[in-house]
């Protein structure tokens, strides 16, 4: 792939990107965001591992300049981080199933990474096995929403790249699996 369309490819997927990156700033139900789904895909997509996992963050936290910061800030971009990782094994095959396990299990990831977070740092539930639990338990709505939303922005961000594959010819070269 030459200069120029390794360009318009980071180009459109950083449109694309920051896209769906406003839409975190937009009312919406409770763990219903993109962020999820932008991490997964640009751990999928884009040529350099680290722009993809770093692209999701950057639009993570310009988010959170606008809606604020809390302590759950180190578990919650954890997360995120921890499924761009996911995306890597999406960068050779990205057939229907491995995109919807990936993120059914980035769903989980998160879920259990935050959760566990909120039990550590919050007086909220007793520091026990049973407190952990209780946690989870009372967490599962979100999860849900999670499920919910992250199978949509997934299915319109991977969705939508197939389709301009068709009008933008930078995008029919996937990055190398072992590119770094």
């Amino acid at each position: 792939m030459g200069s120029r369309d390794r360009l318009v490819r980071f180009a459109v997927l950083t449109g694309i990107v920051l896209l769906a990156a406003a839409a975190r700033i937009a009312p919406h139900p409770h763990n219903v965001t993109p962020i999820a789904a932008l991490a997964l895909f640009g751990g999928a997509h884009f040529a350099n591992r680290w722009v993809g996992l770093g692209v999701s963050l950057v639009a993570l936290l310009l988010g959170d300049l606008v809606i604020g910061f809390h302590a759950l800030v180190p578990f919650v971009y954890g997360g995120f981080a921890a499924i761009g990782v996911l995306g890597f094994g999406l960068r050779s095959e990205r057939s229907v199933g491995r995109v919807a396990g990936a993120t059914v299990a980035g769903s989980l990831l998160f879920f259990l990474v935050t959760n566990f977070g909120m039990w550590w740092l919050f007086d909220t539930y007793p520091p026990t096995a049973a407190g952990l639990w209780a946690c989870y338990v009372a967490g599962l709505p979100y999860l849900a929403n999670s499920l919910a939303g992250n199978a949509a922005y997934v299915g319109l961000l991977f969705g939508g790249v197939a389709l301009l594959k068709r009008v933008v010819p930078a995008l029919r070269v996937d990055p190398a699996p072992a590119s770094a």
